[in-house]
């Protein structure tokens, strides 16, 4: 119950993600651990707010029963979405070369030319979370929920936190894969905004 111990657990489990995300992302360049970083701690934050205070509201605040778990989901489900969005976006970017070259020269801005690229990656990076969100409480029965009813709570009552967990995690992971693709996607371009070849990011 020492908030100190509770926050240096969370800062392991950051640096984890970090590393974890950093490896299973494939064809990314180096120097991203800060903006992945960054838009993890941003999102950790926001659950903590919005779920532990507006929604379950435990005392002490950083009970380490809540809040080490629900940071735990959170992680895991955004490591593995940013993973697969960056993968997606630079994968994208090399596959739209010519495309985003002809559109920088016909006076389009990094964002307008990096622009499908994004949304292509952010798509992809949701999907293992939609698709939980769509067989939730009807082919699956998520691991909250299930204990909770096995320790002889109210099923109804453990449906509604099991809810409010998946909804936190599935809007939070997409403020994660829009904030990771605003800080990275000028990497894939000059200081003069011209499309940077994989070799030389």
């Amino acid at each position: 119950n020492n908030p100190w111990l509770v926050f240096g657990v969370i800062a392991v489990m950051l640096v984890a993600a970090v590393q974890i995300t950093l490896s299973r992302a494939k064809g990314i360049p180096k120097g991203l651990a800060g903006p992945v970083l960054l838009s993890l701690v941003i999102t950790m934050l926001l659950m903590i707010s919005l779920v532990t205070e507006l929604v379950v509201r435990p005392h002490p605040w950083y009970a380490p029963q809540l809040v080490v778990p629900l940071t735990g989901m959170l992680l895991g489900n955004t490591v593995s979405a940013l993973a697969v969005g960056l993968s997606r976006f630079y994968e994208s970017m090399n596959e739209r070369r010519d495309e985003v070259d002809t559109l920088l020269a016909l006076g389009a801005t990094p964002w307008e030319a990096a622009r499908p690229s994004i949304v292509s990656s952010i798509r992809l990076g949701l999907l293992p979370t939609t698709a939980s969100l769509a067989s939730c409480g009807i082919v699956t029965i998520p691991g909250m929920m299930a204990g909770q009813v096995i320790a002889g709570g109210d099923p109804l009552n453990a449906a509604k936190y099991q809810f409010v967990v998946f909804a936190a995690i599935a809007a939070l992971t997409l403020v994660a894969d829009a904030l990771i693709m605003t800080m990275t996607y000028r990497t894939c371009f000059t200081d003069k905004d011209q499309y940077k070849p994989p070799e030389d990011r």
